[in-house]
């Protein structure tokens, strides 16, 4: 399992997404329920990929991001912590470089933020925060891909927020579980965080 030690050792250069409260809600998640072979989309520092790796439960990761530079310290923090030799890295968008491979838990922590042309931000740390101007444009594109690279019983894990809402109202969470459940996942949210402004939640969708 990974420890709060081995999170606070991970090392995250400019220009990589770091370990956030989503990452970190993830990462329980993953600890919770990944199993057999594990995609971890948008790995970002390898929080997630790391945490899957770790659990004899776990055969093999696989870590994808569109970021150069995120696989490269990816594989950096998987070799501090002794688990390189499980993780395959792949620079990927979505599950374009992945072909027809399934698994048994795809992990996801999207860029969900509702973001206008005048807040990118520069270089490869974009794509991890644009989530388009209502914040899904991301999610709801992984959403009706996901199945489709599942084994049957698979588990989707995915970091969602109740700002990512195409209505503007704040309710992105309930988006996300109805567009789940729409393609045939049966849905639970594990675990959230509320704050001032959002709620984030992890939302576990078993492939039924």
């Amino acid at each position: 399992m990974v420890s709060p030690n081995s999170l606070d050792s991970l090392s995250v250069p400019e220009g990589v997404y770091a370990p956030r409260e989503d990452s970190l809600l993830l990462a329980f998640a993953v600890r919770s329920l990944a199993r057999g072979r594990v995609l971890d989309i948008g790995t970002g520092s390898g929080i997630a990929s790391i945490a899957a790796a770790q659990k004899p439960v776990v055969v093999s990761v696989t870590a994808v991001d569109v970021n150069p530079d995120a696989l490269e310290c990816a594989q950096a923090n998987a070799e501090a912590l002794g688990v390189d030799g499980k993780i395959v890295f792949l620079e990927s968008d979505l599950f374009s470089a992945l072909g027809g491979e399934k698994f048994d838990c795809i992990c996801f922590n999207p860029p969900y933020l509702p973001t206008s042309e005048e807040e990118h931000v520069k270089g490869g740390l974009d794509a991890a925060f644009d989530g388009g101007p209502d914040g899904r444009r991301v999610t709801d594109a992984f959403i009706p891909q996901a199945k489709a690279h599942l084994n049957a019983g698979g588990i989707v894990l995915l970091v969602s927020s109740s700002l990512a809402d195409s209505a503007g109202e704040g309710n992105g969470n309930a988006e996300t579980l109805g567009k789940l459940e729409a393609e045939g996942f049966k849905c639970e949210i594990l675990v959230s965080q509320k704050f001032s402004f959002e709620e984030l939640a992890v939302i576990s969708a078993v492939l039924v």
